[in-house]
């Protein structure tokens, strides 16, 4: 009950900082608020100064910022995001669209992810300092070092237009989703296969573990009973610190690869100044991230052999 009030106090002071820091910061965003929407509305060569005012006046763009602030906080605890600036629509019912593409973008990144990352480490852990170890730690390095829209790119030049293996944009089946999942992984299995090499290392090296091979079992068995669950519980709990990266490439990733996400919803209504989207799209990632973070510290207390014991 602790970790929960925990997270749940962590979640009030992620909404609040969420608020108040988008709110401030799209207000510096340099141009005309009012002229932005009225362009998103009627289109760049259509606007006009009055079209603008008429959107200011409507809005109520010309109140001071603290009570524009105040009314989205109270609005907030009322669990209402309000309404697009430029559609018009409920903040939460375009959310709750873009939000099922990004979750199953983010899915398919983790699970590529996985399956790149930890069979690689454990290889590496068990041969410190062989070809497996010293070649994942320079790819590792390099996948880190370079920027997500790169790799994207990279991937799009090589994989789609070079093999035209797979589609370079859109989401109608799994295969759109391919590429930008795998854009995402391959940066999270960079560090997710050092991770895991450390903790390998670590369990091989241990007492119990070789206390559990001079008992007489075979080294497979070791192994599975007393190196794969240890291994998982730092591997596990760095997933977490993964997050960051994982929401933060969403925006880039999604939008590269017109991925209709919230990420790419984001970055549509930052260019359009359309602060309800803004702020209803940031506290959602925000919120995600904490409640992510929490089924990860359950899921390493399940896992942990010490807990178990216990």
């Amino acid at each position: 009950m602790k970790a929960v009030g925990h997270r749940l106090l962590q979640a009030v002071l992620v909404a609040l900082a969420v608020g108040i820091l988008t709110f401030l910061l799209t207000g510096m965003l340099p141009g005309d608020t009012a002229f932005r929407i009225a362009a998103g509305r009627y289109g760049y060569d259509h606007v006009t100064a009055a079209a603008a005012e008429a959107v200011r006046a409507e809005l109520g763009l010309d109140r001071p910022a603290a009570v524009a602030l105040g009314q989205w906080l109270w609005d907030l605890l009322r669990f209402d995001l309000g309404d697009s600036l430029v559609s018009g629509d409920p903040v939460v019912e375009e959310i709750a669209h873009q939000l099922g593409h990004s979750a199953k973008l983010a899915l398919m990144a983790v699970l590529l992810s996985t399956l790149l990352g930890l069979p690689l480490g454990i290889l590496a852990g068990l041969r410190p300092g062989g070809l497996v170890d010293r070649a994942s730690l320079v790819l590792a390095t390099g996948l880190r070092a370079v920027p997500q829209f790169v790799v994207g790119i990279l991937l799009i030049l090589l994989v789609a237009v070079g093999l035209g293996a797979l589609p370079v944009a859109g989401h109608d089946s799994a295969a759109h989703g391919l590429l930008p999942a795998l854009t995402l992984a391959l940066g999270m299995a960079a560090v997710s296969s050092r991770v895991t090499r450390d903790a390998t290392l670590a369990v091989v090296r241990s007492p119990y573990y070789a206390f559990a091979r001079t008992k007489g079992l075979p080294e497979r068995a070791a192994f599975l009973r007393h190196g794969l669950r240890n291994i998982g519980v730092p591997v596990l709990a760095y997933q977490g610190v993964q997050l960051v990266y994982l929401i933060e490439g969403v925006v880039v990733v999604e939008t590269l690869f017109a991925w209709p996400g919230i990420g790419h919803a984001l970055v549509h209504a930052v260019i359009a100044r359309d602060v309800p989207m803004i702020q209803g799209t940031a506290l959602v990632m925000g919120l995600t991230f904490v409640l992510l973070n929490g089924l990860v510290d359950l899921a390493c207390a399940a896992i942990d052999p010490r807990r178990v014991r216990a």
